[in-house]
């Protein structure tokens, strides 16, 4: 009886100790802002939307989207000689305290700039391009842009100019860490992806 009072002992010690390795701390948001203010604000702005046309806007994006791609910057499985500089510096626990300060701060809007894109964007966005098996955008990031927690990030005002950076990207395998954003955008044209970045910009 003794021997086996100790063996559960034991048992549950183990498993509480693998459970707390397992589990990532929560996340500290004002630690967040203290570290984003050191380390991300001259590219993407005090409060997360950058004012940088060629860098993102990172305000209100899904936290365990932004985990991820940071995750990948400092694996190199994403990558970006800037970005990956930075992201080694930090640590699991550093990447979630940004991100979940980035998912509290309010995302600005952005807009649309030409009309005859805007057509074209749309019905890309929403319907897709069936002659080339291109799924409508909307699918995974949602009629408004809003994207699906944990799943598809957010597009909703993203700047026009990082979103056609990031399709042509993912069109070339440059950026490699999407297999479906590969095989979408190596369908679409330099047109089709300046419409849906316009387009996407306009998104709220």
């Amino acid at each position: 009886m003794k021997t086996n009072a100790l063996l559960l002992g034991a048992a549950l010690a183990a498993a509480l100790a693998w459970n707390a390795h397992a589990q990532p701390a929560q996340p500290d948001v004002k630690r967040g802002a203290t570290l984003y203010g050191q380390v991300c604000v001259a590219c993407h702005a005090a409060d997360g939307n950058s004012t940088t046309a060629a860098n993102p806007k990172l305000a209100q994006q899904h936290p365990e989207y932004l985990i991820k791609q940071l995750q990948e910057y400092k694996s190199g499985k994403r990558a970006n000689a800037v970005m990956v500089g930075f992201a080694s510096a930090l640590s699991d626990q550093d990447m979630r305290d940004i991100a979940y300060w980035l998912a509290s701060q309010k995302a600005s809007t952005g807009a649309a700039t030409d009309a005859e894109k805007v057509r074209l964007g749309e019905r890309i966005y929403r319907g897709g391009l069936m002659d080339r098996r291109i799924p409508a955008c909307a699918g995974c990031h949602g009629p408004a842009g809003s994207g699906i927690p944990a799943e598809y990030p957010r597009l909703s005002g993203q700047h026009a100019e990082y979103t056609a950076t990031q399709l042509k990207l993912f069109r070339s395998n440059e950026r490699a860490n999407s297999k479906m954003m590969h095989e979408i955008a190596r369908y679409l044209t330099d047109v089709e992806i300046a419409a849906l970045a316009d387009y996407i910009a306009g998104l709220r």
